[in-house]
């Protein structure tokens, strides 16, 4: 490796001074958490120059946009953050619905919000538990994925899957929440108040903790901004940014929450951001649980929304509907188009091209972590080694996702 890694960057690596080092790390490394290669040079401690490389997991999702009808994509996007799937599912879904400017039923936002704001909670879980896992602290991560185990309980009996849930379908759900639904989001959420505050105490306020994350990877707000920077990292950095507030989408502007704002963009401001944010997704879903609306789980479009099966086998204007979608699609009106939601590491957005057809003309994701890991190397350039492991997981870069 160390000679492939060597020959490919010749150009750049060539002649090191004496006493400089060539290290690789990752692609494949417990603390990248992912298919992740950073090719590092050396003085002793200190990095002197870093080249992040990219592309080890690229599946062509993209590519594969312009072949699958638009609910067919979705499949994809459950592969791209796959800690918070159900976030990227609704991303797609709200932008083919704004493409066909149809509304759904109340009751679907609401589903949607929770859920969204429950997988935000799994996210900011994984990224700060993993990162305490990564400076030493194994305690807070196990003590929270119990109460991430009971958020994938609840994903599971609603969508039938943990990790690839395929939540949504153009026009509403795959199907209903099922009857226990609001009491056991009330369970996990209780459950969850109480842990946070242990989480707080075991990993944050650990002294050894911040001691290896205050001021350790830090990115200024202007450096944040030119980077491309959005959701927590950016926040951390203090802009005041996020999507749900600022372009708002389903029913944010008619819920209360704050946003966090950190200061110096350091580790410990990412953890303090996520931390905070992981509250107000509680506070979000507290608004909600209790007015979740009576009603359909789908739109009456019976030219977007597939028929249910009992009704196609006994009524010939269903079974007309759905040959009509299973042959030839939902057909989006010809155009550009583009939405953004803010996923658990920000802004996530789709840029469609569609020319009438089933299936997009051409797709493009804006994923929040490509622009997080072009950074990397500027932000870890005149750290130590050990710090960079600690900026690299306070990212919280996902694979599965800048490589979509």
């Amino acid at each position: 490796m160390y000679d492939k890694t060597a020959i490919k960057f010749k150009g750049k690596f060539d002649n090191l001074p004496e006493g400089h080092l060539l290290v690789n790390l990752g692609p494949s490394h417990p603390a990248t958490h992912g298919i992740l290669q950073n090719v590092i040079q050396l003085d002793g401690e200190r990095i002197v120059e870093a080249d992040a490389v990219i592309g080890y997991v690229h599946r062509c999702f993209e590519k594969l946009g312009e072949r699958y009808d638009y609910n067919q994509f979705l499949v994809c996007t459950d592969r791209m953050n796959y800690i918070s799937t159900p976030m990227n599912n609704i991303g797609w879904i709200l932008t083919v619905e704004k493409m066909l400017q149809i509304e759904v039923p109340e009751r679907v936002t609401y589903v949607r919000m929770i859920i969204s704001e429950l997988s935000r909670i799994m996210d900011h879980i994984i990224c700060n538990g993993i990162l305490g896992v990564d400076l030493g602290a194994f305690s807070g991560m196990l003590h929270m994925f119990h109460h991430r185990e009971n958020i994938h309980s609840i994903l599971e009996k609603l969508t039938g899957a943990r990790l690839t849930t395929t939540f949504c379908r153009v026009g509403g759900m795959e199907r209903d929440i099922y009857p226990e639904f609001v009491k056991e989001v009330k369970e996990v959420i209780t459950g969850l108040k109480p842990a946070m505050d242990e989480f707080n105490t075991l990993l944050i306020r650990n002294k050894i903790f911040n001691d290896r994350t205050a001021g350790v990877g830090g990115i200024t707000a202007d450096d944040a901004i030119a980077f491309g920077f959005t959701g927590p990292n950016l926040r951390a950095a203090g802009v005041d940014w996020d999507v749900r507030k600022d372009t708002p989408y389903m029913l944010y502007d008619k819920v209360d929450f704050d946003i966090p704002i950190g200061e110096d963009g350091s580790v410990l401001h990412r953890t303090l951001v996520r931390m905070e944010e992981m509250r107000q997704s509680i506070r979000i879903i507290e608004q909600l649980i209790d007015g979740i609306p009576e009603g359909s789980y789908h739109a009456d479009l019976p030219h977007i929304f597939l028929p249910e099966k009992h009704k196609v086998y006994t009524s010939m204007e269903e079974l007309i509907y759905h040959f009509k979608l299973i042959m030839h699609g939902i057909k989006v009106p010809a155009g550009e188009y583009y939405m953004a939601t803010e996923a658990g590491n920000g802004e996530l957005g789709f840029h469609v091209v569609s020319e009438g057809e089933k299936s997009p003309w051409r797709v493009h994701v804006r994923r929040p972590c490509f622009w997080y890991y072009q950074a990397f190397s500027h932000m870890v350039k005149g750290s130590l080694i050990a710090d960079s492991i600690a900026t690299m997981s306070s990212l919280n870069v996902i694979a599965g996702e800048l490589d979509c």
